[in-house]
């Protein structure tokens, strides 16, 4: 009964990220102004406090580990997959690789997750603009920052924050040498945005224009298995992060 009620509990307040802080206490001292100058404004404070604790949601994900697997980075919806050139600052070559594009709206989670486990070997940010994030043309000329992050076998997958329209920050969790595993927290986008997954070559794409991925948990494509490892998803395991 006990274990019940606390999962209830923990099921209706999703725990909210430390960036979200400050917004919150924000929107709480000007709803406590407000309302002891009564002023009615005082609820619309407490209503924009509710949403930006909610944009601010972190909750927990179950993340699949197989070889070869690539998680979804991001929460929303899948805008695109096929080839494009990636970004230079990555120095993944200038040949059109593979890219899976998630695109998240203002109520999506906003928490960006590592696709695989690896070494960060280089972060590259590049100021831009603020396009719609779900046009093509964001990839080049939006704000953006970009992980490289080496796997055990020694391919690189390249990870894009893209700013959006409404998003103006792009935060960062992660400096360059970290180790991540596949699932782990590495940045987060306030306000709408997306997220570029470029592939090595020989990976195949698990997913198409407009499914709902969701990051840390949607498996969004394979690499390819390695000499004598088992096939993703056989005894597979999951880790809670």
């Amino acid at each position: 009964m006990i274990d019940s009620v606390v999962s209830a509990i923990r099921n209706a307040f999703v725990p909210v990220h430390r960036e979200g802080y400050p917004f919150i206490a924000i929107c709480a001292v000007a709803a406590l102004i407000l309302f002891l100058l009564s002023s009615p404004l005082a609820w619309l404070a407490v209503l924009i406090g509710c949403w930006v604790a909610y944009f601010f949601r972190d909750p927990p994900r179950v993340t699949p580990v197989a070889p070869g697997l690539v998680i979804s980075g991001a929460d929303g919806q899948v805008s695109s997959v096929g080839d494009a050139v990636p970004p230079p600052e990555l120095g993944l070559g200038d040949k059109p690789l593979q890219r899976i594009s998630v695109f998240m709206n203002v109520f999506n989670v906003h928490v960006n997750r590592a696709p695989v486990a690896g070494k960060i070997v280089k972060i590259a940010y590049k100021p831009g603009i603020f396009l719609n994030a779900e046009l093509d043309k964001a990839s080049e000329d939006n704000e953006r920052n970009g992980l490289l992050i080496e796997i055990e076998d020694g391919k690189q997958i390249g990870v894009v924050q893209i700013a959006g329209l409404v998003a103006r920050r792009i935060v960062s969790f992660v400096t360059e040498g970290d180790n991540v595993m596949a699932g782990d927290r590495f940045g987060l986008i306030r306000f709408g945005s997306r997220v570029d997954i470029y592939l090595p070559r020989g990976a195949r794409a698990l997913v198409t224009v407009g499914q709902t991925a969701i990051a840390g948990e949607t498996v969004v494509a394979q690499l390819t298995a390695a000499k004598g490892a088992k096939a993703a998803g056989a005894d597979r395991t999951y880790r809670v992060t």
